[in-house]
């Protein structure tokens, strides 16, 4: 008698609809190499995002920046070779699309081709409405991202909690119907008040995505280091840590190098 392996249904961005549609919540998570997103997969995270956070939890730079997108493309292969559940969604890295829709197409192609990802995420409202439109053209699922925008940090000058003077909360629900207008099947709101976001989520048909956006939204995104303790000194309100791998690890490669120096590893039963 053969044994049929349990078939997956795969998130896709028409299953994110009926989830929202059902009131049920999207969990996603960051994930940046092979290893990490296979135990993401299989615990059940819907959606992994390829951050381009990789360029400040992967390479150590202070910003989003630096990272370009042949660096993107590279992440976002392992994650895809270790997924057979989660939808993948990549960030276009900084540049990338900004002020040129071609450009922006042509970006959105390659990590598509290159890395076999499900769907692109850009920041912006109504500045890159026609780069959207433009990847949408080429049959490319497009998320969109509000709020803080971490690739315009420098415009900003701070990581401070966004859309909360009357203007910007107004331009903010403007670019959010705007989006959703053009085509994106999902939009992420980072760190705004959790009235404003449930106000978005409520008057929008596309799923609703939240970090430090409150709870009456469709689902939630955390970076994959700061919510398994890898790091320790990002500390914002919206955090939960769910383990402290940073004490589990550096006790873990304190006791190897112990056993190391002390001749205790390899033992007999270790030794061929």
């Amino acid at each position: 008698m053969s044994v049929h392996k349990k078939e997956l249904k795969k998130v896709t961005t028409h299953r994110l609809h009926e989830m929202k549609q059902n009131g049920e919540k999207i969990a996603m998570l960051t994930a940046y190499d092979f290893s990490m997103a296979r135990l993401l997969d299989s615990a059940g995270i819907d959606v992994l995002l390829v951050g381009d956070s990789a360029s400040n939890v992967m390479a150590g730079h202070e910003t989003t920046l630096p990272i370009t997108l042949d660096q993107m493309i590279y992440h976002a292969s392992s994650v895809v070779r270790a997924v057979e559940r989660a939808l993948v969604v990549v960030d276009l890295p900084f540049g990338s699309y900004q002020g040129n829709s071609g450009e922006a197409l042509r970006s959105a192609i390659r990590i598509m081709k290159e890395s076999g990802a499900h769907a692109v995420k850009l920041e912006g409202g109504a500045e890159v409405e026609e780069s959207v439109a433009r990847i949408l053209t080429a049959g490319v699922p497009v998320m969109g991202h509000l709020g803080l925008t971490p690739q315009s940090i420098y415009k900003f000058g701070t990581y401070t909690v966004r859309a909360k003077e009357e203007a910007e909360a107004k331009k903010l629900i403007d670019d959010a119907k705007l989006l959703e207008e053009v085509g994106c099947f999902a939009l992420v709101l980072e760190k705004i008040p959790a009235k404003l976001a449930s106000k978005v989520a409520s008057e929008l048909s596309i799923p609703v995505i939240g970090i430090g956006a409150g709870l009456d939204v469709d689902g939630q995104v955390l970076v994959m280091q700061d919510m398994l303790g890898i790091t320790q000194d990002f500390k914002p309100r919206f955090l939960r840590r769910y383990a402290d791998l940073q004490q589990i690890i550096t006790d873990a490669v304190g006791n190897y190098v112990h056993d190391v120096k002390s001749k205790d590893f390899p033992n007999e039963e270790e030794q061929y």
